[in-house]
């Protein structure tokens, strides 16, 4: 049988086809020491992928920066409701008695309050109403009527006083006249120095004037 071996004519061994062939298939398959392969172990130089691209961490942030901008107006809304409340509950409040209109403030609350109060400073016997009319003082004859509170006592109406009206508004003008079973000749400006009118200071105004008449009391 026939030896497959070729021989040359040195006497050497020659190679075979397939071992021709295989380095070179070998070669062309081999990774090239020209160009660094990739692997799998981290290495110091590796970046890290999260700080690779710092604009994408700033735009995944802005999301939440928007919606908590979102909810700022909605918290700042609830907060200007609640002035708003309290100023509707002020409204609602009854409004003061000084608002009402004169005559039914005089009728209602004002001739009560002082009735009370002189009472208080040891006078049982006073009379008192309240009419539009003339005013009875001496140089005044020709003056428009006007509204008056007449308050007297000492049962005969010896002792008599007259506040007066002219604007029909409690924080206009004021007048007020005494006398004693005389015509009164003189017409005092009354708490023409106060700013603002109310109930109480009215009735303490005219139970001051009074007393300093020395009209209460043990006067």
């Amino acid at each position: 049988m026939a030896d497959p071996t070729n021989h040359n004519q040195a006497g050497e061994v020659a190679p075979s086809t397939v071992d021709k062939q295989a380095p070179s298939v070998a070669e062309e398959h081999a990774p090239s020491t020209d160009s660094p392969e990739a692997t799998d172990l981290p290495t110091a130089n590796t970046p890290d992928p999260k700080a690779a691209n710092p604009e994408d961490n700033l735009n995944a942030a802005k999301p939440a920066a928007a919606s908590s901008k979102r909810e700022k107006p909605a918290a700042a809304a609830a907060t200007e409701e609640k002035p708003a409340a309290a100023k509707a509950a002020k409204k609602e409040k009854a409004p003061a008695v000084e608002d009402k209109p004169f005559v039914e403030f005089i009728e209602q609350d004002y001739l009560p309050a002082l009735q009370k109060a002189i009472a208080q400073q040891g006078v049982q016997d006073l009379q008192v109403s309240f009419a539009k009319q003339k005013l009875r003082i001496t140089g005044f004859e020709s003056a428009e009527e006007c509204w008056q509170i007449i308050g007297s006592w000492k049962e005969t109406g010896v002792r008599q006083f007259n506040l007066y009206f002219p604007d029909e508004d409690i924080q206009g003008k004021k007048g007020f006249s005494c006398n004693e079973g005389k015509k009164p000749s003189t017409l005092e400006s009354f708490l023409i120095d106060e700013r603002k009118i109310t109930l109480d200071l009215l009735v303490f105004g005219l139970v001051q004037r009074l007393d300093g008449q020395k009209w209460l009391g043990i006067n």
